[in-house]
């Protein structure tokens, strides 16, 4: 039998990988303690999984202000660091790479969850949307427009955050610029109507983002060990409304994004159907392959044949799976055998213990 694209090594200048296998973030809401400490419960679900080429955990707080749903674990407190540092020891022992997921995600969060503040955005602009609190979910509120200096303190956290994120062992980090959260908000027209320098064009709506990798990059850690993740195409969801500066101003981010050196670009085919919007565009893939001369990650929908095909005609060097993983601890050894798949049990996707999280049983068991 051919070998598959997938279970190839992967190797650059940044990264060396066993497999082209990518597990990609997902928010499983498990650190269900006052800190949202990353516990002993996370340490196995990992582990469990650590035969992918690369794991991205799931989004991970690079602040309070950061915070948009229930038992998300953080990176800016040292109980957090120490307890991240558990998983990513075990992770080494078995072998694996594991990238954490620097997340804030700036309008899609609500007062309950920040101790009564309203969210911060880059405008006042309720996304309409829902969000999981304590008390289950309700519905977004009117944020807070950021000033300079909130925008400045953020850039700083998230360069500590990064810092951190190598002092708890990990290979790298990912900056979640993706999916209508924060760094999204600001480079969308619909969310962002500064008129300011992070408002107006598209130079100044990425200037954040910028800001960001800027300072991780003077903070002292390596520019190989950081990936960005980005949603070009996302419409109709997190609040997210496309227009026909959308793809222009991820052009120019990506175009821009060459001369940092990156691990990766991790980006994300449409979520929705947008084939009958002018603007948009419906072959991430193949439109930005071209356009990024570093390593490509692509994400959205994949199954094994697909993830083999778009590895095989260049468009992608690596493919991450989402919910595939969560019922799936080891997606490799099921792709090397072609083995059926098992379905995950949706009701427990953010519920706390383990149930739905580590009991999903590998096909040796």
């Amino acid at each position: 039998m051919a070998e598959q694209p997938l279970l190839t090594p992967f190797h650059s200048d940044k990264l060396n990988l066993r497999n082209r296998v990518v597990m990609a973030p997902m928010t499983r809401s498990r650190a269900d303690n006052p800190g949202n400490v990353p516990n002993d419960l996370m340490v196995t679900y990992y582990d469990q999984r650590a035969t992918a080429g690369l794991i991205i955990t799931e989004g991970t707080y690079v602040n309070r202000e950061a915070t948009g749903y229930i038992n998300v674990p953080g990176i800016y407190t040292p109980e957090q660091v120490a307890g991240w540092q558990k998983i990513t020891s075990a992770q080494h022992k078995l072998g694996g790479k594991m990238f954490v997921q620097l997340w804030h995600v700036g309008r899609v969060s609500h007062p309950d969850l920040l101790d009564g503040d309203l969210p911060l955005a880059p405008s006042a602009i309720n996304p309409h949307d829902k969000v999981y609190t304590p008390t289950g979910f309700q519905g977004t509120v009117e944020p807070r427009a950021m000033t300079t200096a909130q925008i400045k303190q953020t850039v700083a956290d998230f360069a500590q955050a990064a810092k951190n994120a190598i002092e708890a062992g990990f290979d790298g980090m990912e900056v979640h610029s993706s999916n209508g959260y924060l760094f999204h908000q600001f480079f969308n027209g619909t969310s962002n109507h500064r008129t300011d320098e992070y408002g107006g064009s598209n130079e100044n709506r990425a200037r954040f983002f910028f800001e960001v990798l800027d300072a991780i990059k003077a903070a002292g850690v390596d520019m190989g060990k950081v990936g960005v993740r980005l949603n070009p195409s996302l419409d109709g969801l997190f609040g997210i409304t496309m227009d026909a500066d959308t793809i222009p101003t991820f052009d120019l981010i990506i175009k821009r994004l060459n001369d940092y050196g990156l691990a990766y670009l991790h980006l994300s085919e449409p979520f929705t159907d947008v084939s009958k919007i002018p603007f948009a565009e419906p072959h991430i893939a193949k439109h930005y392959r071209p356009m990024y001369q570093g390593t490509l990650i692509i994400n959205g929908g994949f199954d094994q044949e697909k993830g083999n095909k778009v590895v095989a005609d260049g468009d992608a060097d690596l493919v991450a799976f989402g919910t595939l993983y969560i019922s799936n601890p080891d997606l490799v050894e099921r792709f090397a055998e072609h083995a059926p798949l098992a379905e995950g049990d949706k009701d427990t996707f953010y519920t706390p213990g383990p149930k739905g999280y580590t009991d999903y049983p590998k096909l040796n068991d």
